[in-house]
């Protein structure tokens, strides 16, 4: 490292957000970003630490000890070629990664880990605005067809590769535009979609083909692919979302997340009018069940849909402030987390259990809920109601952002006959291959819902054994 002793020196500086009363009035982005210089000198703070657990807890193995050094000495082109080297999307990652790298770190010791997330974000935009990043279609064609079916982060790193590789790779999107759960269940003020459509036209100039509004197993049968194709990569995700089944669950008002969110995205990129969004959060006290990063997203998008009131329930426990005794550094750190939405205004519970919906003329009014205890039981933890807590909470609007259990197993899943695992997600071998012959699969229907940056690193994994199949058949 050019400093070795940086991270004495420089204190862990993060670029900050808009102004709160500012950001909530748009869907804009609400990170901002730190000047040159002083990006430079945060990535001095790489420490050189000898075993860089930063990369052993990134799931695309991100180089990021050498693209910090290249970062610091000022050579942001060739810290761009050392990140392009394992990720395709850094201007993914560097948006809405929770960034196992940093819990990682062994700065995270003192929790003040290098901000390997901002700098990431940092070196991909500047190779953009210097020009550094152009098409780079293949200077050979194999004359082997492959069909990638689902255009989120893994399909899109599957077809970016294969396609580079050399192969006629068209990726289909069921969606009227591509980006899969990117496009359509990310909040723009998280990631705009301009960063997406991007880098697509960037793979469209490379020769990758992409055909939106098709939906494999219905529009297209699944078995004319098989024909069509040499080899098929099934990235569709793990969009099943968990249900809630209580009395009055049948009750207007109440919706999926995924529901809610495409809806105010599809209003922000004009596919349809703001009247046309039948999920709305204006004028509405909001009750949004689920803790994770979906049930955030609701948060601040119920926020900016100018809500009277937003809670945020979740039946587990609340989540320490620093790590418990058994969540050791440098493993992911199960601690409390505060988005920017729940700053923008959000009352939070833990360790809630929804007993049922209450409403009147057919439209909820509330949800009752219980306070539970978790209590270790033959070492297990038991959930138990907690006598005399019952209450309701006043809802217009319910969202269930309870998380998702399996791909959708209608049409292509069914029609494939292909095999799935305990969990209903799709079953691979070590190759990535499914129990048909010449159909791989990657993402989260597989694996189930996970990070942006596992899909990635999944759908490089099956590039890679499509392109072997390819060329050994």
């Amino acid at each position: 490292m050019a400093d070795i002793n940086g991270f004495l020196k420089i204190k862990r500086k993060e670029a900050g957000t808009r102004p709160l009363n500012e950001r909530v009035g748009d869907h804009s982005e609400v990170e901002q970003v730190l000047n040159s210089e002083d990006r430079m000198l945060q990535a001095s703070r790489c420490m050189d630490c000898g075993i860089p657990y930063c990369h052993w807890a990134c799931p695309v193995d991100n180089l990021i000890p050498e693209w910090n050094d290249l970062l610091y000495k000022g050579d942001w082109k060739g810290a761009y070629l050392r990140l392009a080297a394992t990720n395709n999307f850094p201007e993914y990652t560097g948006r809405i990664c929770p960034a196992p790298c940093e819990h990682a770190c062994v700065l995270n010791i003192n929790q003040e880990p290098v901000t390997i997330r901002e700098n990431e974000v940092a070196i991909v935009e500047r190779a953009f605005a210097e020009g550094w990043i152009k098409p780079q279609p293949p200077k050979i064609r194999t004359g082997k067809k492959v069909a990638v079916i689902g255009s989120g982060p893994a399909g899109m790193a599957a077809a970016d590769l294969l396609n580079k590789a050399g192969h006629l790779v068209t990726l289909f999107e069921k969606d009227d535009k591509a980006g899969g759960l990117l496009r359509y269940g990310i909040p723009d003020f998280k990631l705009s979609k301009s960063i997406i459509d991007r880098r697509l036209d960037l793979m469209i100039q490379e020769g990758l083909v992409i055909k939106t509004g098709v939906t494999i197993g219905k529009d297209i049968p699944g078995k004319e692919l098989l024909e069509q194709f040499d080899a098929i990569c099934i990235s569709i995700g793990a969009s099943h979302p968990r249900d809630l089944i209580a009395d009055g669950r049948n009750l207007n008002g109440i919706h999926f997340a995924m529901d809610f969110l495409p809806l105010q995205n599809r209003v922000n990129s004009g596919q349809i009018s703001a009247s046309a969004n039948n999920i709305n959060a204006e004028g509405k006290k909001v009750l949004i069940i689920g803790g994770g990063d979906t049930g955030s997203d609701c948060v601040g998008t119920s926020i900016r849909q100018k809500a009277v009131s937003v809670t945020q329930i979740e039946i587990l426990p609340k989540p320490p402030l620093t790590r418990s005794a058994n969540n050791p550094w440098p493993y992911w750190g199960k601690i409390l987390k505060t988005s920017t939405s729940h700053q923008e205004g959000c009352e939070r519970y833990w360790n809630l259990s929804t007993l049922k919906f209450h409403g009147t003329d057919n439209k909820v009014t509330g949800v009752e809920v219980e306070e539970v205890e978790w209590k270790m039981i033959d070492k297990q933890y038991i959930m138990q109601p907690v006598p005399g807590t019952k209450r309701i909470i006043d809802a217009e609007l319910v969202l269930l952002a309870m998380g998702f259990v399996h791909p959708v197993l209608e049409g292509l899943l069914t029609e494939l006959e292909l095999e799935l695992n305990q969990r209903n997600n799709i079953k691979v071998n070590q190759n990535l291959l499914t129990n048909r012959q010449k159909v791989f699969a990657a993402g989260d229907s597989i694996e189930g819902a996970s990070l942006i940056v596992t899909a990635i690193a999944s759908g490089r994994k099956v590039a890679k054994e499509i392109d072997k199949f390819l060329r050994e058949s």
